[in-house]
């Protein structure tokens, strides 16, 4: 039997993760990683085959151990940003692992990743030109600076599959600015737009930071879910075409862009449709007012992080085609302001 282990199943995108390959896969046999004894028994609740164990990923011993045992790992819980968990699920596949018999590590990056040629400017709320691409462009992608935002972990990942002798195959999925109501067992709620509209309702005003010209691509949640099946589907059919994984295996996931002062105008009228606000007013706040109420999250609304996701579509035919960002903007302001009212 198929063994899956997935990481941060209490959270926005390991959650969803969680319930869309159950769904799939339903005769293969899961087993999550949860830090929280309360939200353990939420997991049990709703997921009785699913194995749940507890900790966290510095519990290295926990993790190398689960990772060892798994065919394959869906690293989604602090993925981007945690040195000793990435580490311990490398370890733990290598050791029950081999070339001919691989496991396999996909991993959740980030988008993030892009905005470091901005923050090293200073420059937050105007427009950048620079977009990157996952398949023509995929050498500067994996080569940016070792300072940026990620990039730590995106290099363990990336150097994986070539330190195992290929006993350990990898794909570096990397999500920008996510919407849609999660369908996990715990969080339901995205970060950027939602804090976003938060901020929006909370001021009565939707925020803008600068001029409001820094774009920022955009994926729905369950497109995004979509990936992480097809990838589980290329692994079980022991594809190894070139690019699909490794050092090279780096993919982006967008179904389009939009800039954050459009965007927050576009807030501002969905929240006046709602009866949520009386005018469509979007202003600019200064970053110091944003982070007080949105912590660093807010200084993304300032940025630049473009990209087109071409290895997905072409290796693995994934086409994402939900709605867009846009239209989901009634449903986050409703349930921001169902959030506010608990």
């Amino acid at each position: 039997m198929t063994k899956i282990f997935i990481t941060g199943v209490s959270g926005y995108v390991g959650g969803d993760a969680l319930y869309a390959l159950t769904n799939k896969f339903p005769s293969f046999e899961f087993v999550v990683l949860i830090r929280s004894p309360a939200n353990a028994e939420e997991v049990r609740k709703q997921y009785p085959a699913v194995k749940v164990v507890l900790g966290s990923l510095e519990d290295t011993d926990v993790v190398e151990r689960e990772s060892a045992a798994a065919d394959i790992v869906v690293h989604c819980g602090d993925a981007s940003d945690n040195v000793p968990g990435a580490h311990a699920i490398a370890a733990g596949l290598a050791r029950t692992h081999t070339k001919e018999n691989p496991g396999y590590w996909l991993h959740t990056g980030g988008t993030g990743v892009l905005i470091f040629a901005d923050l090293d400017k200073g420059v937050f709320g105007e427009a950048g030109d620079k977009i990157y691409d996952d398949w023509d462009g995929v050498e500067e992608l994996v080569n940016l600076p070792a300072h940026a935002f990620h990039r730590n972990v995106d290099e363990i990942v990336l150097a994986t599959q070539e330190k195992t002798g290929g006993a350990v195959r990898t794909a570096l999925v990397c999500p920008p600015t996510i919407y849609g109501r999660g369908r996990g067992p715990l969080s339901q709620r995205g970060r950027q737009v939602y804090s976003l509209a938060q901020m929006t309702l909370l001021l009565n005003k939707a925020p803008i930071i600068g001029a409001g010209k820094a774009i920022w691509n955009n994926i729905h949640l369950y497109d995004l879910s979509d990936l992480w099946i097809l990838l589980v589907e290329a692994a079980l059919a022991g594809r190894s075409d070139e690019g699909l994984w490794g050092s090279k295996a780096y993919y982006l996931t967008e179904n389009g862009e939009h800039a954050w002062g459009t965007l927050a105008h576009q807030l501002a009228q969905a929240a006046v449709k709602l009866g949520y606000l009386d005018q469509p007013t979007a202003e600019e706040i200064s970053i110091e007012e944003a982070k007080s109420f949105a912590g660093n999250e807010a200084l993304t609304w300032g940025l630049n992080s473009r990209g087109r996701a071409l290895r997905a579509r072409k290796l693995l035919g994934w086409t994402p085609s939900r709605h867009s960002l846009v239209e989901e903007l009634p449903t986050v302001l409703q349930s921001e302001q169902a959030r506010a009212h608990k």
